[in-house]
């Protein structure tokens, strides 16, 4: 499946940024290295960027700049919160996860129970799957386990979440971000999903 791409110079046009700002924030370590994509055109090399994680991070770095320093706003960006808790009634009072979805998942859970920021993120993802109608209620279940129980083994390392579908059977899966795969014959490809994105997103609706 093809990354959703911007070109640099769209880039600057849309945000209003300068060439030298994109790269200044890239050597503070406000953008990662590995969002700048050297690809071949008809005109050359050019440099191109995943669409939604970059547009999402310069709104965050324009919104945060002029009351922080650019060391302090990295610092803000650049970390994956995992001590940070929540609770249920606070998910759904703020709309992080659907009612319907914490119905099916966490109905045994009380009230003031308080989710650490990966299980938040589990959540989302198999929400996401449950709300476009590509995933039932149970199998939702068999994603939040396989995420409970491998997403951590990744690290830092950005990983995609697949989900499967052949003869009625899902499988869901992590593999290296933007990595290709092939598939069995009568396999579908019914998800992937970027979990560095949306990492990015949850984050920006908690803080």
């Amino acid at each position: 499946m093809e990354q959703d791409l911007i070109s640099k110079k769209d880039l600057l046009e849309l945000t209003g940024i300068s060439y030298g700002q994109l790269y200044r924030w890239k050597r503070k370590q406000l953008i990662p290295e590995q969002w700048f994509i050297r690809k071949s055109t008809f005109t050359g090399q050019e440099t191109f960027f995943p669409r939604q994680l970059i547009l999402s991070r310069i709104e965050k770095i324009v919104d945060r700049k002029e009351d922080f320093s650019l060391d302090e706003v990295a610092e803000m960006l650049s970390a994956t919160p995992y001590d940070y808790e929540i609770s249920k009634a606070a998910l759904i009072e703020r709309n992080i996860v659907s009612k319907e979805a914490l119905r099916y998942w966490a109905s045994k859970d009380a009230e003031d129970v308080v989710y650490p920021f990966d299980r938040i993120l589990f959540f989302g993802l198999a929400d996401r799957l449950l709300q476009t109608g590509d995933m039932s209620a149970d199998e939702g279940e068999m994603v939040l386990d396989m995420l409970s129980r491998d997403y951590r083994k990744w690290g830092d390392h950005p990983c995609d979440l697949l989900f499967i579908r052949k003869m009625g059977i899902s499988i869901a899966a992590l593999l290296p971000a933007d990595s290709g795969f092939y598939l069995d014959q009568g396999a579908k490809l019914v998800a992937r999903i970027s979990i560095q994105a949306e990492v990015e997103q949850l984050k920006g609706k908690l803080f």
